[in-house]
């Protein structure tokens, strides 16, 4: 059987990174007694993957995890078990049984939602002077910046990679390409506006949450975005 488990990141564990995460769940699985599946061969480990790791520092109220076990009591049980072994922070919300030819969470991946809003005592404490020109931002035709890798520097045009932008009260909502291929970081984003708006960066001045990420059920030339929760859900 094969279950897609949705999770929290919240707290002190926004520090903690996604292989300590892997770890600490392989742990948290046996502790809570979860029948689950373990490869074969001569170093078994469980049968488990997870989404695009979060970066380090960023909160999430939508992590997701696919595990394969033997047998449970119900999704219910399964939760009620993870949680109580759950440190501070990490919440599971969600568990969805899956079709056995589900692809796997990672490989889903289109798309993530974000929230970003300003630390508290940083010098941009005036949110709706800051936000004032995202939407003469976001309505350019390109939004162009030199994307750096760790073995090249290039030109990339953000704009198709944007999907949703907008200031909800004091909070910057965005909706992203995230996977493997366009994977687009908040932080870009929040680059290219400053450089819109001809000021520095400001490093440590926004708190950046991840609300959901998507898979897209769509063709090449229409993207129609769901939650990975709900892709390849068996239908009961």
């Amino acid at each position: 059987m094969k279950l897609r488990i949705k999770f929290t990141k919240q707290g002190p564990v926004k520090f903690i990174g996604h292989l300590d995460i892997m770890r600490y769940f392989q742990k948290a699985v046996r502790r809570a007694d979860i029948d689950i599946k373990y490869s074969e061969g001569y170093s078994p480990h469980q049968i488990m993957s997870f989404s695009s790791p979060l970066g380090l520092g960023l909160t999430s109220n939508a992590e997701y995890m696919d595990i394969e076990v033997n047998e449970i009591k119900s999704r219910e049980d399964l939760i009620e078990r993870l949680n109580k072994e759950m440190v501070e922070g990490i919440e599971v919300l969600e568990c969805h049984e899956l079709t056995d030819n589900a692809k796997n969470c990672m490989s889903l991946m289109a798309a993530a939602d974000y929230t970003i809003t300003i630390r508290p005592g940083k010098e941009l404490a005036d949110y709706n002077d800051f936000w004032n020109s995202i939407m003469d931002f976001y309505s350019q035709e390109q939004i162009i910046i030199n994307k750096k890798t760790k073995k090249s520097e290039r030109e990339v045009d953000l704009k198709p990679l944007i999907y949703d932008l907008h200031v909800d009260g004091e909070k910057l909502f965005m909706k992203v390409s995230s996977g493997s291929t366009d994977n687009l970081k908040p932080e870009l984003v929040l680059e290219a506006y400053c450089r819109f708006l001809d000021i520095d960066y400001p490093e440590f001045t926004f708190m950046v949450q991840r609300e959901e990420i998507y898979g897209n059920t769509g063709s090449e030339t229409e993207v129609n975005l769901v939650p990975l929760g709900l892709i390849g859900e068996a239908v009961e």
